[in-house]
C-alpha cells in the first residue's frame, strides 16, 4: 500500500504463550544476525489468499511452528514510525496488527520450531520485574525504583501524560512506597521503563534519556523492534482477561489437577496464590467437574482430576478466576 511517496507493509505479529509446568513461556525468533534480539513470530497479511487477519496469521503459524492455537485475540494496531527501522534499511514502513494467540505445548512440533530458528522462552526473562511468586523481586528496591526516581528528578517539567505526572505514574504502575501492586500495569511499567532510556531498546531508538545518560542500567532480555512492546501488552491483556473469561483453559490438558490449575494461573499473574483460597474460588466460580480419576504423576498421594466445565459458558456471560488484588 502506498500513501503520498511512502510505502507501507501490514504485517501480523503473534504472542503464542503457553504453560510449562510453572514456567509461563512465549515462542521466540531467533535473530538471524550475530548479536540480533530475539523478537516475536511474525508474517505477512496476503490480502489475496486470506480473507481476514486472523486467517492469515493462523496460516503461517501453523505452517512456521506446527503449532495448533486456540484461543485468538487481536491485541492493537503498532505503527509508530520508525518502530520497524533498521540501519541503511530504505523498505517500506512496516504497520503490524498484534495477536495474543494461546496453545499447549507439544514435543511433536520442536523440530519445525529449531527449523525456523524458533523456541519457547520464560516472559519473565523479558519481564523480570513482574515475578512475585517468591516475594516483591529484589530488583524492584534495588535497582528500578531508585533509578525511575532518578530520571522523575532530571525532568521535573516533564509533560503529563493522562494527567499524571512522571512521579505519580511511577507510584501507580510499581506500587512505590508501599502502594498496591497492580499485575495489569505490565505496559505501563514497560512503557515507563522506555521512555526513563531504562531499557536497550530506548538506546537502540536514540531516545534523548538514554542517550543523555548512557550509564544507566538497562532491565530484562531486549527484543528486535518494538516487540517487546507487543509482549508487554499482551501480557496486561491475558492477566485481565483471565479475571472474567475462562481462557486459561485452553493452556491446560484436557484433564488435570487442581494444584496444576492452580500453579498455571500464579504463572500467567506472577504471584503466589493461597491454596484453599484459589480451590474455593474454583469451587463458587463451578467452573471444572471431576472426571473421577485420579494421578499419581508427583508421587505423593493421588490427586483428582478435572476437566472444564463448558456448561458454565451458557450459564453466565463473563465465567473467569476472580482473583483479587495483591
Amino acid at each position: 500500500m502506498t500513501s503520498g511517496s511512502a510505502t507501507i507493509e501490514i504485517g501480523l505479529n503473534a504472542v503464542i504463550v503457553s504453560v510449562n509446568g510453572t514456567v509461563p513461556q512465549v515462542l521466540a525468533v531467533a535473530g538471524l544476525a550475530a548479536g540480533e534480539p530475539d523478537g516475536l513470530p511474525f508474517g505477512p497479511f496476503d490480502p489475496l489468499h486470506h480473507r481476514t487477519f486472523e486467517i492469515g496469521l493462523r496460516a503461517w503459524v501453523e505452517e512456521q511452528t506446527a503449532l495448533g492455537i486456540g484461543y485468538v485475540e487481536q491485541l492493537y494496531t503498532f505503527g509508530d514510525r520508525g518502530r520497524h527501522m533498521i540501519a541503511g534499511d530504505t523498505g517500506p514502513h512496516v504497520v503490524s496488527v498484534g495477536y495474543l494467540a494461546l496453545t499447549r505445548p507439544s514435543a511433536d512440533n520442536e523440530e519445525v520450531l529449531a527449523r525456523h530458528h524458533s523456541s519457547w522462552r520464560s516472559w519473565y526473562d523479558f519481564f523480570p520485574w513482574e515475578d512475585w511468586r517468591d516475594g516483591r523481586p529484589a530488583l524492584l528496591d534495588g535497582e528500578i525504583l531508585p533509578a525511575l526516581r532518578q530520571a522523575a528528578a532530571r525532568s521535573p517539567n516533564r509533560q503529563p501524560v493522562g494527567g499524571l505526572k512522571l512521579d505519580e505514574r511511577i507510584h501507580l504502575a510499581f506500587g512505590e512506597d508501599g502502594g498496591a501492586w497492580d499485575e495489569e500495569r505490565a505496559l505501563d511499567r514497560y512503557e515507563l521503563l522506555y521512555s526513563s532510556g531504562l531499557l536497550e531498546e530506548a538506546v537502540r531508538d536514540r531516545r534523548p534519556e538514554a542517550l543523555a545518560c548512557p550509564n544507566l542500567p538497562k532491565f530484562g532480555r531486549p527484543m528486535r523492534f518494538d516487540h517487546r512492546r507487543v509482549l508487554a501488552t499482551a501480557l496486561s491483556r491475558l492477566r485481565g482477561k483471565l479475571k472474567y473469561r475462562p481462557v486459561v483453559f485452553e493452556l491446560m490438558p484436557d484433564t488435570f489437577t487442581l494444584t496444576e490449575l492452580q500453579q498455571t494461573v500464579e504463572a500467567i499473574f506472577g504471584r503466589h496464590l493461597h491454596k484453599q483460597n484459589f480451590r474455593r474460588l474454583v469451587e463458587n466460580a463451578e467452573m471444572v467437574e471431576p472426571t473421577g480419576a485420579t494421578s499419581t504423576a508427583t508421587g505423593g498421594r493421588p490427586a483428582a482430576l478435572f476437566r472444564f466445565r463448558r456448561e458454565v459458558l451458557k450459564e453466565r456471560p463473563a465465567p473467569g478466576l476472580r482473583v483479587g488484588g495483591r
